[in-house]
């Protein structure tokens, strides 16, 4: 079925809209130029000489097309009755000086922010899509992992390495789920089979996938901005398990050692299950037995109430955290909707946590004390994420906000159809289907979640990023 084109703001709209995003940016005090001693760092920078040589493996990378930032290179191969499954990371910990300019610039910025009108990057781009990228055909050093699953798809054994490797070939996801569901032979052939394995050990975890529709703000060729919404390809869950397994065996070393850095996040209290049962009733899809795991594994995706459902359980997706330990490990460490401890520790590239992560594991694995200065500062990386997570988010909304009050802006005063997502009080939260926008509107107090419902586009600012919808007489 061919996609329909996003539905694109008028011109007017779209030159007020390039400036309400420019003065978002500001007003996130985000640095977006690099110092001239953090560039120099960069483009200076060379790695610590890798311990094995790996270019043998015939490595692929697979991330949204286009991307230059590539953190994570994969080979998956049989091995008997089970598989081996090597992950390479950028080797980023080799590149960064502790206590330089270029350190000090990544723990001000936290993580790379896309926004629509550009990323700000956390590191230069010399280093982030140059030197330490995982690009094709040129030699890098990277972190490797190898990890030796049984037919299961159990992890029996895995050890972490610094080795130089070259990735054969730059995938992308919809490309690759194209071959796949042709057939075709490459390098991610054995990624469905793997990962379908991965999702039934996070099923018996009791671990839990939200996987809610990606909102995108996208930019065509005019440069003309839009929202595009969409359901992720099975070949993203599959590999994101790749990743999550990482990160579990980071948090199990890590720990093991009694000193690192975890992301962590609380089991929902049965307040939040109960209120979490009252709106799946609500929506006539109820959870009545199971795991919610489970239950939200089997939602059906062409079910127009699945959106809904999942909106609602995204109340048991929060409380997500950092915590770091050295000496003794916390005592709540499991990461709940993944059923398992778990560490940042696969995108180092764009995340500053995942540095420390590595240093650690890599130090663990060699038998060495973790790195003097990575254990100095693991105090400081809760509030440093906390504060960059806080300017990702409010970034990714307001941004989202603005273009969608530049989309609505030729439909003020007409009236359109909306379905209700969820209900709060004498307010709803509604989903437009074209253009794709989610706002609030007032509705009758009996009301259900699926509803379609009439309302009036009574204003828009783009500026604020503000819409007011109206009732329909």
């Amino acid at each position: 079925m061919p996609q329909r084109r996003p539905h694109v703001a008028p011109s007017a709209a779209q030159t007020e809209l390039a400036a309400a995003l420019a003065a978002l940016r500001e007003s996130l005090d985000a640095p977006v130029e690099f110092p001239a001693e953090a560039i120099a760092e960069a483009q200076s920078a060379t790695a610590t000489t890798p311990d094995l040589d790996l270019r043998d493996i015939p490595f692929a990378t697979l991330d949204p097309a286009g991307s230059r930032d590539l953190d994570q290179a994969f080979h998956l191969a049989r091995a008997g009755s089970g598989y081996t499954v090597r992950y390479a990371i950028a080797d980023v910990p080799s590149f960064v000086v502790p206590g330089g300019a270029l350190d000090a610039e990544a723990r001000r910025r936290g993580q790379s922010l896309y926004a629509a009108d550009g990323t700000i990057p956390l590191h230069p781009t010399a280093l982030s899509e140059g030197s330490a990228s995982l690009l094709p055909d040129v030699d890098r050093p990277a972190l490797v992992w190898t990890f030796a699953l049984d037919s299961a798809g159990a992890v029996g054994d895995f050890r972490l390495e610094r080795a130089l490797i070259r990735s054969r070939a730059q995938l992308d996801y919809q490309s690759v789920q194209a071959a796949l569901d042709r057939g075709d032979d490459g390098p991610a052939a054995l990624l469905p089979e793997i990962g379908a394995l991965r999702i039934e050990q996070e099923r018996l975890r009791g671990g839990a996938s939200l996987n809610l529709p990606d909102e995108e703000v996208v930019r065509d060729a005019d440069g003309d901005y839009a929202i595009v919404r969409r359901t992720p390809l099975p070949v993203e869950d599959w590999n994101a398990q790749l990743s999550l397994m990482t990160g579990m065996a980071a948090a199990s070393l890590m720990l093991g050692a009694g000193v690192g850095v975890l992301r962590a996040m609380p089991q929902p209290d049965e307040k939040a299950f109960d209120a979490f049962r009252h709106q799946t009733e609500a929506l006539g899809r109820p959870w009545t037995t199971g795991r919610y795991g489970d239950y939200l594994r089997g939602l059906d995706r062409a079910d127009p109430l699945t959106l809904p459902v999942l909106e609602a359980a995204a109340s048991l997706f929060r409380g997500a955290g950092y915590v770091t330990f050295d000496g003794t490990a916390p005592t709540d460490v499991v990461q709940a909707a993944i059923g398992a401890p778990y560490a940042h520790a696969t995108a180092p590239l764009r995340r500053l946590v995942d540095r420390w992560a590595l240093a650690i594991c890599l130090a663990i694995s060699r038998g060495e004390a973790a790195p003097s200065w990575a254990r100095e500062s693991l105090s400081t990386l809760p509030a440093l994420m906390q504060e960059s997570g806080q300017r990702a988010s409010r970034l990714d909304s307001e941004t989202v906000n603005r273009v969608e009050a530049a989309l609505l802006t030729p439909l003020v005063g007409t009236v359109i159809e909306a379905t209700v997502i969820a209900v709060h009080g004498a307010r709803a939260t509604v989903q437009i289907a074209d253009p794709a926008v989610t706002a609030s509107a007032p509705v009758a107090p009996d009301t259900a979640a699926g509803t379609t419902v009439r309302v009036t586009v009574a204003s828009v600012d783009i500026d604020r990023g503000e819409i007011v919808l109206a009732a329909a007489s």
